[in-house]
């Protein structure tokens, strides 16, 4: 009987020693199409955010063998209703996380529509070199063939990864690694939608096997002077399209209406048609900064090719498409209105 007990004591020790050994990671979860759920599984309409944080883990079972995993339910909304009450409640808890030591990194399930959003402003102000990865699915959990399970599984690899400290905010999904920076939804329906078409992805994940490529090549996280903890809003950014014959009716209704900022998704080189360019010189002297982007995926919004930005006070988005080009001018103006420091922050960032 001693022999028997001295066995089951050794077995819970090696089994308890074996445990703390695996990465802690906690998935916090906003809903989306990953907590989404349809009628029959092979149906293209859903329902998204249907679905809990505990349901997600436990449709995993294999996560036990690769980290220590909880859950926190952040929201549960499909991600064309995500917002700043929920951008700043899921940056502030992460902060809140990854400031203790027993926690080695966190994976945010998210909608599509807004996630490379998301994953911009969390590459901004999380403060820790701690992984952040954010995962989703492109069909509802209940679906045949539902690509949110490996989604997840390889998330979590690649946040309990020791490689994966001091690379910025990351989005795993179809087995690519990509910058939260760079990616960007180039796909309504098909699964590998999300691809970084400026630079490329960070790399990729089979199974749980990683293999980094590249490191992010700005600024990001905890080198970044933009802090959010104490913030309870953000300053309202406006993205204007532009296209043949556009008028500047909607550029000046901005203004009039409280915008700080206007990005501009232009044409071409980020170009603008007369009638807009002297709405934003409207919205220049009523002090609302301008930052010129373009509706090309990609490619570079340049300064001073076609317009005189220096003369006008107005802003270039460089690589960052309009999405991203008003997530950088949100915080931006956190810090000044100055369109010269402002460039900066986009040459940085």
């Amino acid at each position: 009987m001693k022999k028997l007990l001295s066995f089951f004591f050794i077995v819970v020790f090696v089994f308890n020693v074996d445990a703390q050994k695996l990465p802690n990671i906690v998935i916090l979860a906003t809903g989306g199409t990953i907590a989404g759920s349809a009628e029959t599984n092979v149906q293209s309409g859903y329902t998204s955010g249907q679905v809990g944080v505990e349901i997600l883990i436990n449709a995993v079972p294999q996560l036990k063998d690769i980290a220590n995993v909880t859950g926190e339910q952040i929201s549960n909304i499909g991600s064309q209703n995500m917002s700043d009450v929920v951008w700043l409640k899921l940056a502030k808890r992460i902060n809140e996380l990854l400031a203790q030591d027993d926690v080695d990194g966190i994976v945010v399930t998210h909608g599509t529509d807004t996630m490379e959003e998301t994953a911009y402003f969390l590459n901004l102000v999380v403060k820790s070199k701690k992984p952040v990865v954010l995962t989703c699915s492109m069909r509802p959990s209940t679906a045949l063939s539902a690509d949110g399970p490996l989604n997840i599984y390889n998330a979590v690899a690649v946040a309990g990864n020791k490689d994966s400290w001091g690379r910025g905010v990351m989005v795993v999904t179809n087995d690519r690694i990509h910058s939260g920076r760079e990616v960007v939804k180039t796909s309504t329906t098909a699964v590998e939608t999300f691809m970084s078409p400026l630079v490329g992805s960070l790399g990729t994940v089979n199974y749980g096997t990683i293999n980094f490529v590249d490191l992010p090549h700005k600024v990001n996280t905890s080198e970044t002077e933009f802090n959010v903890d104490n913030l309870s809003s953000l300053p309202r950014v406006d993205v204007i399209a532009i296209y043949e014959d556009a008028p500047g009716d909607l550029i000046k209704a901005a203004v009039d209406l409280g915008a700080k900022g206007i990005v501009t998704s232009g044409l071409g080189n980020g170009n603008l048609t007369d009638a807009c360019i002297e709405a934003l010189k409207y919205a220049r002297s009523k002090g609302v900064v301008v930052v010129r982007s373009s509706r090309v995926l990609t490619g570079t919004t340049g300064r001073n090719i076609e317009l005189d930005d220096d003369a006008l006070g107005f802003v270039a988005s460089l690589e960052l498409i309009p999405s991203k080009a008003r997530v950088l001018l949100r915080l931006a103006l956190l810090q000044t209105s100055d369109p010269v420091k402002i460039q900066e922050y986009y040459n940085k960032y």
